[in-house]
């Protein structure tokens, strides 16, 4: 049997409740597990103090709460009977700041526990918002919870249930000027997403799956939450979310036959079924997902090889939770692809948005269903950037193939815009990761004075001898001289959100490379021209070989357009003034004026030859292509 799409969540709660009111819902460790029962009757509870506070429908309630039963029962019900809006419990004071002055909410809930610890109870207080506190039933069943407080608030009147089209859920995403969006989330939207992630899975009511994200995240709220509540299945919701050393208990104990993760936690979870391998092999498990970012090939294929189960790679937004899902065999599953339009139709835009394009051809991924939202809040501005023609524009680039299946291959916003050439940074992270002793890799831009934009890589090594200058030369033989990263900096970890994304914008901020690296302040200084003989004779070089009317000592051969083809001609005509032998990776390590110069007048006091020069005459010749 399908699961159905319910119209509402509180309908959703009632319908299954009165079809297996003794089944388990949600689940927790060291908990009685609650039932559908108990689930629709604390609904009806949240619901009647909502309305006692004067909190109606589209009111919204802003909810600090750790992660845990509480949380997912209190989305349920809230969300039965106005706005739920989750907020991070690890902001700061000035965070909280801009979140609750920008949603407004009648009301801020805190755990009894620790709300008077958390620095949103004093902002609120600050901007005149009521608290109000959520106690657990410490002996009850998991979820189970009270509410007191909300003093102050006036007493309601009579309200109707919930419609379809009413707000469910908001959250913020991030924008392109780089404030955030409120997206509403209709319970439409919601139990549309909630039942196209039901019935992609074949979900039914024996399907127990294990919520390992943070809650006040969409990824778990639908994918994990509601999506085995619509089908009839449970769910288990541990205390304080995922814990990496409980994992192979939980899965023991609990029994889950999936869960649905961002790669950050599948990593983990591969890292300790590694380790316990015979717990691995003898989980219930019979399918993984994966959404929120691309998943590394190395962890798809170890979790499926620790699990015997199949990976399933998806494609969605908060904006539209499921767009594109891999199919559970015997369907065809793709790796690398997100998997056909899974729910709502998807297609792929031309740029100027006046068009569909055919298979194979890369645009803007496009979306339209019941599961995306009609817009975001009071944004005009954003909203007439992201609907055209009646399509929602993801803002992620790809293409579709012959089969209908959807590839991503990079942010619109992320793309890096060198001097005029575009192109996606996720083609320098793809040659990277063909580096032995790469692990990770990330490309990302950086600013540059003259060209707009440069490219810069952080990378996680397996074998930490290889030199920043190895993998660029690498990158160098593989890709376009305008793709290679300017800047590869070693990390331990790549910096990623809380949902395992990687955000590339601020990334050379967040890692130093903006300030103090020699590239970079060389590509800042003004137009510098030459300051002695060699100089003067390498910028009339320079400028007859690239073709430029003006050349900086300080700027570089490869930001002014110089290729492998070029550097030949230029070092040639080096050879000819000044009879050294100059190779293509000296050129390459420093490609400057003021660095070529530097390298020509030690020679000529030394008496000797540089190193690394290659004679023309020698087999070790350098074939690097710039």
């Amino acid at each position: 049997m399908k699961p159905e799409v319910f119209p509402t969540i509180y309908e959703l709660l009632v319908a299954q409740a009165g079809t297996a009111p003794d089944d388990e819902a949600v689940l927790a460790p060291g908990r009685d597990p609650l039932t559908y029962d108990g689930l629709y009757r604390q609904a009806q509870g949240g619901v009647a103090w909502l309305r006692n506070w004067g909190i109606g429908r589209n009111d919204r309630v802003a909810v600090v709460l750790p992660d845990g039963p509480e949380m997912a029962v209190a989305f349920l019900s809230i969300a039965s009977g106005a706005t739920f809006a989750p907020l991070n419990p690890a902001y700061r004071a000035s965070e909280y700041e801009f979140y609750l002055s920008d949603l407004k909410p009648k009301v801020l809930i805190l755990a009894e526990a620790e709300g008077a610890k958390s620095p949103a109870a004093g902002v609120a207080r600050g901007l005149g918002i009521p608290l109000a506190r959520l106690a657990a039933l410490a002996d009850g069943p998991a979820g189970l919870f009270t509410l007191t407080g909300g003093e102050g608030m006036r007493a309601a009147s009579q309200e109707s249930a919930v419609q379809p089209d009413d707000v469910a859920l908001v959250l913020h995403t991030s924008g392109t000027t780089g404030r955030s969006k409120i997206v509403p989330l209709t319970h439409r939207n919601l139990c549309s997403s909630a039942g196209n992630i039901a019935r992609t899975l074949q979900l039914t009511r024996h399907d127990r799956s294990l919520s390992v994200m943070p809650m006040f995240h969409i990824h778990p709220l639908i994918s994990s939450i509601l999506s085995s509540l619509a089908s009839g299945g449970s769910v288990v919701c541990p205390a304080g979310g995922f814990h990496a050393p409980s994992v192979m208990e939980w899965l023991d104990t609990f029994g889950p036959t999936w869960y649905s993760s961002a790669p950050a936690i599948h990593q983990l979870i591969l890292a300790r079924a590694l380790e316990s391998p015979q717990a691995a092999a003898r989980s219930s498990l019979r399918f993984i997902r994966s959404g929120a970012a691309v998943l590394p090939e190395e962890v798809r294929i170890g979790l499926e090889n620790a699990f015997n189960v199949p990976v399933l790679e998806s494609y969605g937004l908060t904006e539209a939770q499921q767009i594109a899902h891999n199919p559970l065999p015997p369907g065809l599953r793709k790796p690398g692809s997100v998997g056909p339009a899974a729910g709502p139709e998807a297609a792929i835009m031309a740029e100027g948005g006046d068009a569909l394009l055919a298979a194979g051809e890369i645009g803007e991924i496009v979306v339209r269903g019941a599961n995306v939202i009609p817009g975001y809040a009071d944004n005009p501005e954003a909203n007439a950037r992201a609907y055209q023609n009646g399509w929602f524009r993801t803002g992620d680039q790809g293409y579709v193939d012959a089969d209908g299946y959807f590839y991503i291959t990079g942010r619109l916003k992320e793309l890096i815009n060198r001097g005029g050439e575009k192109f996606a940074p996720q083609e320098v992270d793809n040659v990277l990761l063909e580096h032995l002793a790469v692990a990770q890799a990330v490309a990302f831009s950086m600013p540059d004075a003259v060209l707009g934009e440069n490219v810069a890589a952080a990378v996680v090594l397996r074998d930490s001898t290889v030199t920043e200058l190895e993998l660029r030369r690498f990158v160098a033989m593989r890709l376009a001289h305008f793709k290679v990263p300017r800047r590869i900096v070693m990390v331990d970890a790549i910096p990623r959100t809380p949902t395992g994304k990687v955000q590339r914008g601020g990334l050379g901020e967040k890692l130093g490379l903006l300030a103090g690296s020699r590239e970079a302040a060389s590509e800042s200084r003004p137009f510098v021209g030459p300051r002695s003989a060699v100089e003067k004779t390498l910028v009339t070089i320079w400028g007859e070989v690239l073709n430029v009317p003006a050349v900086g000592v300080h700027q570089s051969f490869l930001d002014l357009g110089g290729d492998s083809i070029l550097a030949a001609r230029l070092l040639a005509r080096v050879r000819q003034v000044w009879d050294v032998e100059v190779s293509l990776f000296d050129l390459f390590e420093r490609p400057t004026v003021a660095g070529l110069a530097e390298q020509i007048e030690q020679t000529a006091r030394s008496g000797g030859r540089l190193r690394g020069i290659i004679r023309a005459d020698s087999d070790e010749r350098e074939e690097l292509d710039l």
